[in-house]
């Protein structure tokens, strides 16, 4: 079998391999669409927003290609995407926030691709250190260096991302800190319609709600504020307290059929 970019010993593969890392995909889309052009070019302009669920599914496919999948299939479903982010074009119909309306945009735009990629590497490296172990400097800056890669295949050149994790952090708290992110009505409904409202039975409604809250507390305080989602001590107590048990109790004790995604258990040598 043909090797993949990544092995098991690679820090993206010891991340995402955890289940409970998948509680990072909410935080992430919400950030993303923080950012009134990114959510114009990747959202509104693509039609994400009509069928939201088929494009996060198509979404998590290429990117599971990529960490698991061979090379060749990686680097043919990221040509796609690519090709496909070389036509998206527009401008901003609206103000929004510190973009006037006429703002343009377009999807393979460096800028915005790095704020997509700095937000999977930003939520997913958050939700191991709180569920599953701290990361040291040294994996963080392993951990970057694995996302720098994913960036290459979607088009970013390395000079266009941080070069180590210290330029990524400080990239991070500018983004949070510059003005920037402004989410917009559009964006708000994002977050009620797709990511706190999706289709469940109701059986699992519970399991949704706490899902939400961990999310909600999970968020940056500015942008939890700019969605105008509730937060109280008492929430915060709540979530951070349950990860703290889950980290230090259950994770240690969990079974690996349960712990680890599946495509951790039959991935393509690197």
């Amino acid at each position: 079998m043909t090797a993949s970019y990544f092995t098991d010993d690679s820090m993206l593969r010891r991340v995402i391999r955890e289940t409970v890392v998948g509680l990072s995909a909410p935080r992430t889309l919400l950030m993303q669409a923080a950012h009134p052009v990114a959510f114009a070019g990747f959202f509104a302009h693509t039609g994400a927003l009509g069928d939201p669920y088929a494009r996060l599914r198509r979404t998590a496919e290429v990117l599971d290609l990529v960490a698991w999948g061979p090379r060749e299939a990686a680097d043919a479903a990221t040509a796609r995407v690519r090709a496909v982010h070389a036509k998206v074009r527009g401008v901003l119909e609206e103000d929004a926030g510190p973009w006037p309306a006429g703002t343009p945009y377009a999807a393979d735009d460096p800028e915005l691709l790095l704020w997509i990629l700095a937000t999977l590497m930003d939520s997913a490296s958050l939700v191991y250190g709180k569920y599953v172990a701290r990361l040291s400097p040294d994996e963080l800056e392993a951990l970057w260096a694995d996302y720098r890669v994913v960036g290459e295949l979607f088009g970013l050149r390395p000079s266009d991302m941080p070069a180590d994790h210290g330029e990524f952090r400080a990239y991070m708290r500018e983004m949070l800190l510059s003005g920037d992110l402004h989410v917009t009505p559009q964006a708000r409904d994002l977050a009620k319609r797709i990511v706190f409202r999706p289709p469940v039975p109701p059986a699992a409604v519970p399991l949704r709600e706490l899902v939400n809250q961990t999310t909600i507390g999970l968020l940056p305080p500015t942008l939890r504020w700019q969605y105008r989602l509730p937060w109280d001590p008492v929430r915060a107590a709540a979530v951070h307290g349950g990860a703290e048990w889950i980290r230090r109790l259950l994770m240690p004790l969990a079974p690996e059929r349960l712990r680890l995604v599946p495509q951790a258990r039959g991935a393509a040598p690197g």
